[in-house]
């Protein structure tokens, strides 16, 4: 699965794409990240892309045809590439019958969920485009056909952590992703609590154990213990 990421600050992913079950997704191939920053498509040489918003008031707002642009090279790189078998050494671009989901990041979207995740994870390439300052004139929504969603009730300075939060939860339902893919704790009986070793230990006299369930072995009981931590 490859995700294109639609961002002022693609280097803002360095670091949590770069540790741990996601940096050996990517590097084992079992998904990809790419970038296009929407400054590398405008025409003025500072690669200014803020302006004053129409109407007044405060902050600057993303200008439409860069976003446009960068939209347009992220789903120009989503097609499937095949050979012309007429014309040798000639390749030609043709669009995959699997839809694109554009993602438009905005508090006011629909409530991402776990469900969500799953869904997005069917698809072979993943658009997420992320704002910053006020953020991206409107007119680029009435360009593409988007999915407005939001990570919670909350309002962030840009796009970059909500698209690191869809990127881990979408890639945790590609397979191979995880060791065991099993291990989602969707896909088996969880509880949010968990216990390791040593079964007891003290801290300023006081002692804390595991529960005795989960030391005695029987599957069943454990199950049922788990099924009621998790309401």
């Amino acid at each position: 699965m490859t995700f294109h990421i639609i961002t002022l600050f693609p280097h803002a992913f360095d670091s949590y794409l770069g540790e741990s079950i996601l940096k050996r997704a990517i590097e084992d191939k079992k998904i990809k990240v790419k970038f296009y920053n929407p400054r590398d498509f405008t025409e003025n040489k500072h690669k200014r892309i803020d302006r004053a918003p129409y109407g007044g008031g405060p902050g600057m707002v993303m200008q439409a045809l860069p976003v446009i642009k960068a939209i347009e090279k992220a789903l120009m790189n989503a097609k499937r590439i095949t050979r012309n078998a007429g014309k040798k050494k000639t390749l030609h671009a043709t669009r995959s019958t699997l839809h694109v989901p554009l993602i438009w990041l905005s508090p006011s979207g629909k409530q991402f969920t776990n469900e969500s995740g799953v869904k997005y994870a069917k698809a072979r390439d993943l658009v997420i485009i992320c704002g910053r300052y006020e953020g991206i004139d409107a007119r680029v929504k009435k360009a593409f056909k988007v999915e407005e969603v939001s990570v919670g009730p909350f309002v962030l300075t840009g796009g970059e952590l909500p698209a690191m939060l869809m990127i881990d939860v979408i890639a945790r339902q590609v397979e191979g992703v995880l060791g065991d893919f099993n291990s989602r704790e969707e896909s088996r009986i969880a509880s949010p609590d968990v216990y390791t070793r040593p079964d007891v230990f003290t801290y300023k006299g006081k002692n804390f154990r595991v529960p005795k369930v989960l030391l005695s072995g029987h599957q069943a009981k454990i199950n049922e213990w788990k099924l009621k931590r998790k309401k």
